[in-house]
């Protein structure tokens, strides 16, 4: 008679073999969603500074400049000393950094801070000061553009249109404030309709 073939028992995992499983894929876990964050606050700070890049062409379409007489070789002066080209043209850099900003605020919340907090809030802060800066650069370059030559060619009592300038640096802060005030408003906001909800479902639960 043939014997009985013993059963074939599961042999027990080694101690400590599931506890380290689990702490590998928690790892792998957590570098996954370190590494969607990085990725993530980069493309925040690279969204504002190409917004800001975008800011600065439109600010030098937009903005008036002062009206130069040619005095000398390579030298001008103002028609009217009183002219407020200089004001309107800070005014406009403002609003276009208000309206960066804002753009910024909203863009930078549904994306970034609403997922991963305060470190998300830094980096949309730093890229609306990146962007501020990039759109005063790229404004004055481009209103610039050209004028040295022309200056330098002009005769004495030739009008030309004076370079694009900032004079206000306090401007600077406007596209952070608004990316500030726009996405803390919103967390704000939602903020208050989750603790309204709460709320709600408590005084329901005690009835």
């Amino acid at each position: 008679m043939a014997e009985s073939e013993t059963p074939q028992l599961p042999v027990p995992p080694e101690p400590g073999a599931i506890p380290r499983a689990r702490s590998r894929r928690r790892g792998r876990s957590i570098g996954r969603t370190l590494a969607l964050a990085t990725l993530t606050l980069a493309v925040v700070i690279a969204g504002c500074a190409i917004l800001g890049l975008a800011a600065g062409v439109v600010w030098s379409a937009v903005a008036p400049r002062a009206l130069l007489v040619v005095v000398g070789r390579d030298s001008a002066d103002v028609v009217n000393p009183e002219t407020s080209a200089f004001i309107a043209a800070d005014g406009w850099y403002s609003i276009v950094c208000l309206i960066g900003g804002a753009v910024c605020g909203v863009a930078g919340y549904v994306l970034a801070v609403r997922r991963y907090g305060a470190a998300a809030m830094a980096a949309l802060m730093g890229g609306a000061v990146a962007a501020a800066l990039l759109a005063r650069w790229v404004g004055e370059q481009l209103g610039g553009a050209g004028f040295a030559g022309r200056l330098a060619v002009s005769r004495t009592g030739t009008t030309l249109r004076g370079p694009l300038e900032l004079g206000s640096h306090g401007a600077l802060a406007f596209w952070a404030l608004a990316t500030g005030l726009t996405a803390g408003g919103i967390e704000a906001v939602v903020a208050w309709r989750e603790h309204r909800r709460a709320a709600g479902r408590s005084g329901s639960s005690s009835d």
